[in-house]
């Protein structure tokens, strides 16, 4: 049930965003999710998209340094405690969670969180094991 993140290292500099996500938008890929991290030289902007293969060979083209990796989506309550539950359950299995960014969708009351762990295939089961709703990427247009 894993899904394509893109992760694309900018310069921090005036205008690296607005030129990336202007050439997206451009080209009618739209983003769904988004998280950057920034250093006082260089960002990490790491997001899902609507159309991951076209994006990534565009950006590709375009010069932007640009990697494909595979995180895990979950449907979580959008209660107090919600994520605690869920990253306890990981942690309880030994599981490293290396990075993690959440946002609510439109379509459901819950909130959607985008998972990288250290053991993909061991998280999957542990969170199905307990009822945790994981997202299909057949299905992640659904919730956006």
């Amino acid at each position: 049930m894993k899904i394509k993140q893109l992760t694309v290292f900018l310069e921090n500099k005036v205008g690296s965003l607005a030129d990336l996500t202007g050439l997206l938008g451009e080209n009618d890929i739209n983003i769904r999710a988004l998280s950057i991290i920034e250093t006082s030289d260089s960002g990490i902007l790491r997001m899902i998209v609507n159309d991951t293969e076209k994006a990534y060979n565009l950006l590709r083209a375009s010069g932007f340094s640009v990697v494909l990796t595979e995180v895990i989506a979950v449907e979580i309550a959008d209660t107090p405690g919600g994520l605690a539950k869920m990253l306890s359950l990981l942690k309880n299995a030994g599981i490293n969670v290396e990075y993690t960014y959440a946002f609510i969708a439109r379509n459901i009351q819950n909130a959607i969180v985008i998972i990288r762990v250290s053991d993909a295939e061991s998280a999957e089961r542990v969170l199905k094991e307990n009822r945790i709703t994981l997202i299909e990427r057949e299905t992640v247009d659904f919730y956006w």
